[in-house]
C-alpha cells in the first residue's frame, strides 16, 4: 500500500513538473550576463583633426526582466586626435583611458506588443540606455605647441579624472537555448558620451565641453540558472 501510494505521488509531481516546465518553455530568464565587447573611438574636442581608436569592455548584467536592463562596464583603450605638424595649432594627443560606466537599458520589448506582428518582433531588441561614467585619463603623448605659430601654447593636464554621461542606442540579438531561454546575446551599440570637463584630449581650450563617441559591439552570456519567469512570452 505504501509503496503505491509513494509511486503515485512521485507519479504525480513528475507529470506535474513536467507540464510546468513545457508551460514556461519561452518565458524564462538568467538574472545576469557577463560580456566582452570592442568599441572604435573617436574623440571631439580641441584637436583640429580626429582618430579612430580601438577599446576593449568588459560588463556584468543585472536583467530586471528581459528587456529593463542595468549594466557595469569597464572600458579600457586608446583615444588619439590632432596632428602636430599638419595643423596650425600644432594639437596632438594620445590618451590610454580607462572608464567606469554604470547604465539603465530600456528595450522596446518591455512596451510593446510584439506577438502579432514580425516586424515588431523584430523591434523589440532596439533600445535606449543613459547613465552616469567616470573617466581616467592618462595622456602619453601630447603637442601643445605650435610650428607654425611661435610661441602659441595650449593648456591642459596630462593625468585627470572627469564625469561623463553615457547616452547609447543599440539592438541586441538574442540567442535562445533549447529551452527558449536566452542564452547568449550579441549586442550592437552606439555610445554619445558627453564629458563634464575639458581635458579627456589634455587641452583646456574653447568655451565646449569634450566629447568622444564610439561603435560598439560585443558578446553577453547569461549565467546562472534561468529560473525567473517574465509576464510574456520572449521568444515567438
Amino acid at each position: 500500500m505504501m509503496k503505491h501510494i509513494l509511486k503515485t505521488i512521485f507519479i504525480t509531481l513528475f507529470v506535474g513538473t513536467t507540464f510546468i516546465a513545457k508551460g514556461q518553455a519561452g518565458y524564462n530568464y538568467a538574472l545576469y550576463d557577463v560580456g566582452t565587447a570592442v568599441s572604435f573611438n573617436t574623440v571631439y574636442g580641441d584637436a583640429e583633426t580626429t582618430t579612430m581608436m580601438p577599446a576593449i569592455h568588459f560588463n556584468f548584467t543585472y536583467n530586471a526582466t528581459p528587456y529593463t536592463n542595468f549594466v557595469f562596464e569597464v572600458q579600457l583603450g586608446k583615444l588619439r586626435g590632432g596632428d602636430s605638424v599638419a595643423t596650425n595649432s600644432g594639437r596632438y594627443f594620445n590618451n590610454d583611458f580607462a572608464a567606469f560606466v554604470f547604465r539603465g537599458q530600456l528595450q522596446m520589448g518591455e512596451i510593446m506588443d510584439y506577438s502579432r506582428s514580425p516586424f515588431m518582433n523584430g523591434l523589440k531588441n532596439l533600445y535606449v540606455s543613459l547613465g552616469l561614467g567616470f573617466v581616467r585619463n592618462n595622456i602619453t603623448q601630447i603637442s601643445r605647441t605650435s610650428e607654425k605659430v611661435p610661441g602659441f601654447y595650449t593648456g591642459g593636464d596630462d593625468k585627470t579624472k572627469e564625469p561623463f554621461l553615457p547616452i547609447r542606442i543599440g539592438y541586441e540579438i538574442k540567442l535562445f537555448n533549447r529551452y527558449s531561454q536566452p542564452s547568449a546575446k550579441i549586442d550592437l551599440g552606439y555610445n554619445y558620451n558627453y564629458v563634464f570637463g575639458d581635458n579627456l584630449d589634455g587641452f583646456t581650450a574653447g568655451a565646449k565641453k569634450d566629447v568622444y563617441t564610439q561603435f560598439t559591439i560585443g558578446v553577453k552570456f547569461a549565467i546562472g540558472a534561468a529560473l525567473t519567469s517574465y509576464r510574456k512570452q520572449i521568444t515567438y
